[in-house]
């Protein structure tokens, strides 16, 4: 049988380079911190526990885990102080057991999949209960890696920080990516022999290397193809380098699995997307949290759209904001939205409902061919089914203490620049005047209007500025 497999993670770094007060492995790429993507690749390998190693920013990092690393079993050590990447890996070794294999993960490095890491775990499977295996990889320009070096045969000998190389070893094209799994019992020996006296003077996880090869265990290397699995992230730069590398990937699934996209190099996606058969999407659209498009869902340019589901058919014309929260926002079959709507947390709209530009829906429920087809605001709203709202209305649903429920009954009909002070019922088939401001329920069937008698003075003359 498979031995359980630990992760540690390494999250400890300072990240000078991003000139930033956040820990580095908080900073976000496609919506999640690095650490968060790192700690996902331990879920989907089903890891026995997770060790997270934090030092800078420990605080910061360790008050993130909780929902970082949810449904993980994890713990955080700190390193203190930092003294290189083998004393970062000694702090986790008390929590570790001897049964297992300990997997050394970097909290920098997002982008690993998690097949890469279980046929890592494969190649060390394959050597014996003592072998040590690397990931590595062949890169153009390896300067600041630690080199693979081997022997005439191919067999690993050790790997040599770029501090520490001499010319020829700088030569070599593959690298050490940061990433081993190794046998927890014999790491903890190694972990052990370790020693400073290197151009860093820290003691460096790359030296087990050298002590497996010395103790006679066989070290096996799985190469990755794609540098990007590797690629950690060390400045503002390389982060935006990752984030439209992850983007690029994001774009050919969804090309692949039939979904049309204007611009390949214009989709963002933060989160989680799912479309269904031809879906269409246009440029610069933004996808955040869990999204889901029904079959022939059409999305204009510049949507912004956040935990949502939009049913079969829908469209969402150009700039469409959706901000759902953990419950979502639901767009119905066949509905339109937009251009420039906003639907806000707590909105379900039904099938072949109209929400047009600048209009604002909060909280609210909209049965089956309502319409707000311009510049109006719902706000804790129950409207039935046919409703049509007028433009330049609201719900007045904050009384400076409390919110309150306004309730559009079936084929109401309310006209343009009207207040609804809730708590309120509109009774069905009622019709409210334009510029109404309502406060009391209306009949069923009726007609209200609820506005000042006009007044009109004769010869009236306006103000006139005095003259100089």
């Amino acid at each position: 049988m498979p031995r359980p497999v630990d992760v540690v993670i390494l999250a400890a770094g300072k990240g000078t380079r991003m000139k930033s007060a956040l820990p580095k492995v908080l900073h976000r790429l496609a919506g999640r911190a690095l650490l968060g993507h790192v700690l996902a690749v331990a879920r989907g390998l089903a890891a026995r526990q997770t060790v997270v190693v934090t030092g800078h920013g420990a605080e910061a990092v360790e008050a993130a885990l909780p929902a970082l690393a949810e449904g993980l079993a994890w713990q955080a050590v700190r390193q203190a102080p930092q003294l290189g990447t083998g004393h970062a890996v000694q702090q986790a070794m008390p929590l570790l057991a001897d049964d297992g294999v300990t997997l050394v993960l970097s909290g920098d490095v997002p982008l690993t999949q998690p097949q890469t890491l279980a046929a890592l775990l494969a190649a060390q499977a394959s050597g014996g209960p003592d072998a040590l295996a690397l990931l590595t990889v062949e890169l153009a320009d390896p300067h600041g890696y630690g080199r693979v070096v081997r022997d005439a045969a191919g067999r690993v000998q050790a790997i040599v920080e770029e501090k520490d190389a001499d010319d020829t070893q700088r030569r070599i094209p593959e690298v050490y990516s940061g990433i081993l799994a190794a046998p927890t019992a014999r790491l903890r020996g190694w972990l052990q022999r370790l020693d400073n006296r290197n151009a860093q003077g820290e003691y460096y996880l790359t030296d087990v290397v050298r002590h497996a090869v010395n103790d006679g265990v066989l070290v096996l290397t799985h190469r990755v193809a794609d540098a990007v699995e590797v690629a950690g992230v060390n400045s503002p730069a390389q982060l935006a380098a990752l984030e439209r590398a992850y983007q690029r990937r994001t774009a050919e699934a969804l090309l692949a699995h039939g979904v049309r996209l204007a611009d390949p190099a214009r989709i963002d996606v933060r989160g989680e997307l799912v479309c269904g058969q031809d879906v269409e999407i246009d440029v610069n659209c933004v996808f955040e949290g869990r999204v889901v498009l029904g079959d022939g869902v059409r999305v204009g340019a510049h949507c912004v759209i956040a935990n949502a589901t939009v049913e079969a058919g829908a469209v969402l014309h150009p700039f469409t904001h959706i901000e759902g929260d953990a419950a979502g926002v639901t767009v119905g079959a066949h509905a339109r939205v937009g251009p420039f709507a906003r639907l806000r947390p707590g909105t379900w709209l039904g099938p072949e409902v109209h929400i047009g530009n600048f209009v604002e829906v909060k909280n609210s429920t909209l049965g089956a061919g309502a319409k707000a087809n311009h510049l109006a605001y719902l706000g804790d709203a129950t409207v039935g089914e046919r409703v049509n709202y007028g433009a330049g209305s609201i719900t007045a649903n904050y009384d400076g203490a409390r919110k309150h429920r306004t309730v559009i009954e079936a084929d109401v009909h309310v006209g343009s620049n009207c207040v609804l002070v809730a708590p309120v019922t509109l009774g069905a088939g009622g019709t409210v005047g334009a510029g109404s401001t309502v406060t009391k329920d209306t009949p069923a069937g009726a007609l209200t209007v609820a506005r000042a008698k006009a007044v009109t003075v004769p010869g009236w003359r306006r103000p006139t500025k005095p003259s100089a």
